[in-house]
């Protein structure tokens, strides 16, 4: 994707990140045109990162691509903010046509993506709970970084809290989701999508 886009007369790439908690550091700092978001990013997913980043700039543009095409993830990236979402198998053109849409203001989703999933979504039909549901943004937050090994104490570092304050958010989480171990919160946390599966 990269070279890709460092190969386009009319992109300049302004940075790069490694994490989810970078994109949202380097979006604020960089206040770039386009922001590319994956969704599996260590320490926070791409779907948060999008959250975050639409929070603090409302003229934020965020294209999310992933190779994730189920209609839950769409579904909340859109609400999440994203303005676009592509599947990584996409075409060069298919990215930078989206690229230019989302530029003047418009919607993007792949092609690829059934129609299915634009009619939940505008329909804002939906099945059974998610994370997304059922958990604060905080919470899904906390829970990601438990999920991927992180000390409580770390994971109140990177998120700038008490280690109190994740300690109580673990709880709320494993009450809500009813469950009772790390290991059955890092299983969850895999299948919901909310942390990459190593």
């Amino acid at each position: 994707m990269k070279s890709l886009l460092e190969a386009h007369p009319e992109a300049t790439i302004v940075g790069e990140a490694a994490t989810g908690l970078d994109a949202i550091h380097f979006a604020r700092d960089l206040n770039p045109d386009i922001v590319l978001m994956d969704i599996s990013m260590p320490e926070l997913n791409g779907i948060e990162s999008t959250r975050r980043i639409c929070d603090e700039n409302s003229e934020a543009r965020v294209i999310i691509v992933s190779m994730h095409s189920d209609r839950r993830y769409v579904t909340e990236a859109l609400r999440a903010g994203a303005k676009g979402y592509l599947l990584k198998d996409s075409a060069p053109e298919e990215i930078f046509r989206a690229i230019h849409k989302t530029m003047s203001g418009r919607f993007y989703l792949s092609p690829q993506i059934n129609d299915q999933v634009i009619a939940e979504f505008v329909k804002g039909g939906g099945t059974a709970d998610t994370a997304f549901d059922v958990l604060s943004a905080r919470e899904r937050e906390v829970l990601q970084l438990l999920a991927e090994g992180k000390s409580n104490k770390q994971a109140a570092e990177l998120l700038c809290l008490s280690v109190k304050t994740v300690e109580t958010h673990r709880m709320h989480i494993m009450e809500k989701l009813d469950l009772h171990s790390l290991p059955e919160l890092t299983r969850y946390a895999i299948r919901e999508g909310l942390t990459p599966l190593e």
